[in-house]
């Protein structure tokens, strides 16, 4: 499985590596993953989700649902 967030689309970033001498080489950021399991009061199951801390802080702020819904809209995950 790729490292995206199902919630907010975000992905790995490719930067540098700046040493002392001003040498460069690639390097990526890695996104904070976690795999997270939430509660779905409407489907009254569990749905497991890879969700960044943003994407956390956005389940929390406007609920599971309302949020996999955007999400399903604009193509961050699949049928849940």
């Amino acid at each position: 499985m790729s490292k995206v967030c199902q919630v907010t689309g975000r992905k790995r970033m490719v930067g540098n590596n700046v040493s002392h001498s001003n040498r460069r080489t690639k390097r990526i950021f890695a996104i904070n993953l976690k795999t997270k399991k939430f509660w779905s009061e409407s489907e009254q199951r569990y749905v497991t989700l890879k969700v960044s801390a943003k994407g956390i802080r956005t389940i929390a702020k406007n609920g599971l649902d309302a949020t996999i819904k955007a999400s399903q809209d604009k193509g961050y995950v699949g049928l849940v």
